[in-house]
């Protein structure tokens, strides 16, 4: 039985709500900013966010929403993903983005755990690192081994391509590890690399199909906010909050032989 080496994290709505205040007026801020009648609204984003990957989304919601000559698309999605990622990283520097309860708890104890974190995001490096720093804090931040970003896949999730290049680079088993996710598309993404995978759904996530997790949690708990669980098909044992003890119960329980796929 392999022990847990690694936790792997997602970030986009797993380490802070950052898609509804942050990206999505982001993105508004960029069509305003390019003289651009489009905005983005709270339902039609949550639409938007079954396709992964800024450039991607944009060049999606032209295709399907308002459809443009090839040319002057790609030449639009180009300039609007710039002039969003230049919106987003002021916003990191001056909004109130704050982390999703338990997170900095977590990252604490599995450093004194010895417990290696890592980030597997299809985001662009451009925007990721700024905003780890800044909601994780300099010192924690410099603890993360590796960063994987859009930058460095050529698949966005649902595709694995993240994840297995994450597990590539540090040198470990998928059975070593646990994915952090808050979406069917990174439960996808953290099963395709045969990864254990815990749950903590964002707003806009909460209707997705998590059967196929492993642990599902509404958050992951502080003192004085206790983790409400969701789903668990391992039927592992938990105390108030979500922790490293937890986290070993659940690997040991989700990589057990007789559970294997």
């Amino acid at each position: 039985m392999s022990r847990l080496h690694a936790v792997i994290f997602d970030v986009d709505g797993t380490l802070a709500e950052t898609e509804r205040d942050g990206h999505r007026v982001a993105f508004n801020h960029a069509f305003e900013r390019l003289g651009l009648p489009d905005r983005w609204e709270e339902p039609l984003y949550g639409e938007l966010l079954w396709v992964t990957g800024g450039t991607e989304r944009l060049r999606f919601y032209f295709e399907r929403y308002r459809p443009l000559l090839a040319a002057e698309r790609d030449r639009l999605v180009a300039e609007l993903h710039r002039v969003k990622n230049e919106a987003f990283r002021q916003l990191i520097e001056g909004s109130g983005i704050a982390p999703r309860p338990g997170i900095l708890r977590l990252f604490d104890e599995l450093h004194r755990a010895g417990i290696t974190t890592a980030v597997a995001t299809t985001g662009s490096r451009a925007w990721v690192e700024p905003l780890l720093e800044k909601l994780l804090g300099r010192d924690r931040f410099s603890r993360i081994t590796l960063v994987i970003t859009g930058e460095d896949v050529a698949r966005k999730k649902p595709d694995p391509e993240a994840y297995r290049v994450t597990l590539s680079k540090l040198a470990i088993r998928p059975e070593q590890a646990l994915a952090m996710e808050d979406s069917q598309n990174g439960l996808e993404a953290a099963k395709g690399a045969a990864l254990s995978c815990v749950i903590t759904p964002s707003s806009y996530c909460r209707n997705h199909d998590f059967s196929q997790a492993d642990f599902v949690v509404e958050e992951l708990g502080d003192p004085g906010l206790r983790s409400r669980v969701l789903y668990n098909p391992h039927g592992i044992e938990v105390g108030e909050v979500i922790d490293t003890v937890t986290l070993h119960r659940l690997h040991h329980r989700s990589t057990a032989p007789a559970r294997r796929p």
